[in-house]
């Protein structure tokens, strides 16, 4: 069955909430296994693909998610659009815990994690200066203000490697560079998207304020998880929305990604490297 949504589930966000599951599957990729089984559903008539970033349970951290195989693995079922939700720390003072911030802007602070699917044999550079879809991020707009759900148009995301919150000074730097949110999740995923093709936006969550503003108590897991109840359900509504206006949305400048962006002769892929990205290389 081929879909054209895919959904990745955050923290505190691991199973859709009024969707019809039909199916589950187990996906093995060249690059290794998911981070869990894909669900296979149907929400309001439009078939989609979900996907639990740290598995079931919550057991997979940050910087072990194979986030190569969970792009593959959706790319694979036929996923066009791609909205992830992650839960993040504020950094600004008007992002107050409890808000959806449609992040439009990315800063990587990541260090151990493999961020392409381009290497050992072939090689791609794919134009990344605007990290997410506008038109997806759009109809994310339209269905925030539709549901009169609190949230906040645009703003950079700076991802951390984790799984340790920020310190003190790290946490003020980022504020220095006027960011918005501070997360562990969203890179190399949003990279990996755009390789595969995949229009990408992310719902991001702010659970609190990190540990920058001296009149908050500095960010705990029992914090995080108090207002991640409130954020989650307000995520929900906003996801369902939106499933329902992909169908109706021009094309993503994402889908063409790869259009010139492959540097290597294609006579000069090895087969191993075929194996890897052939599917990544197929028109859409």
């Amino acid at each position: 069955m081929e879909v054209t949504v895919g959904i990745i589930g955050g923290s505190g966000l691991y199973a859709m909430d009024q969707a019809r599951v039909l199916d589950e599957v187990h996906i093995d990729t060249p690059f290794g296994r998911p981070s869990d089984a894909v669900t296979l559903a149907e929400v309001d008539g439009v078939k989609v693909a979900f996907l639990a970033r740290h598995g079931l349970g919550h057991r997979v951290a940050p910087h072990e998610i194979n986030y190569r195989a969970n792009i593959w693995a959706l790319r694979s079922l036929g996923v066009r659009w791609c909205v992830s939700v992650s839960a993040v720390g504020s950094m600004r003072e008007e992002i107050v815990p409890g808000d959806l911030v449609l992040v439009d802007q990315f800063i990587d602070r990541t260090r151990t994690r493999p961020s392409t699917f381009f290497e050992g044999g072939v090689v791609a550079h794919v134009g990344f200066a605007d990290p997410v879809c506008a038109v997806l991020r759009g109809a994310l707009r339209a269905s925030c203000e539709t549901l009169d759900v609190r949230h906040h148009d645009g703003g950079t995301y700076v991802c951390i490697e984790g799984p340790q919150f920020s310190t003190r000074a790290e946490s003020l730097l980022y504020r220095s560079w006027d960011v918005s949110v501070v997360g562990m999740t969203n890179f190399p995923e949003a990279r990996l998207a755009r390789e595969a093709q995949m229009a990408y936006a992310t719902i991001a969550m702010a659970t609190d304020y990190d540990c920058w503003h001296e009149g908050v108590a500095d960010v705990t897991v029992e914090g995080v998880l108090e207002v991640m109840r409130a954020n989650v359900a307000n995520a929900q509504q906003v996801i369902r929305d939106v499933i329902g206006r992909v169908g109706g949305l021009p094309s993503s400048a994402a889908w063409s990604a790869l259009e010139s962006a492959v540097m290597t002769a294609d006579d000069a892929i090895t087969d191993a490297a075929r194996d890897r990205v052939g599917l990544l290389l197929e028109p859409r």
